[in-house]
């Protein structure tokens, strides 16, 4: 589904987790970072749970420089993720931790 259309339904009131991570991840991937990590704060305000947006967003804070909001975010993605059990993704953000702790 293109960003128009799920900006669409979100101006229509469809206001969800899911469809803000479709917009975060389609703005990420468009290079928009800043708008894609709107998105994906406000999906893992309504689901905290959501280790995914939570990789996500801490891509889209890490693109814009925003290092010590990415570990944050990438922090509570592992914890998340821990408590679904999804080793998938709290493997991945943990590689990605250690990435941002080497000397740049």
């Amino acid at each position: 589904m293109s960003t128009e259309a799920l900006e669409k339904m979100l101006a229509k009131g469809m206001d969800n987790a899911l469809l803000r991570f479709g917009l975060g991840k389609a703005h990420l991937d468009g290079g928009d970072a800043a708008q894609g990590a709107e998105h994906l704060q406000r999906c893992v305000e309504f689901d905290p749970g959501y280790s995914a947006a939570w990789k996500l967003l801490g891509k889209a804070l890490l693109a814009q420089g925003e290092h010590d909001a990415a570990r944050q975010a990438w922090q509570q993605g592992i914890a998340a993720a821990q408590a679904k059990g999804d080793k998938q993704a709290e493997k991945e953000m943990s590689v990605f931790l250690r990435k941002l702790d080497k000397p740049r």
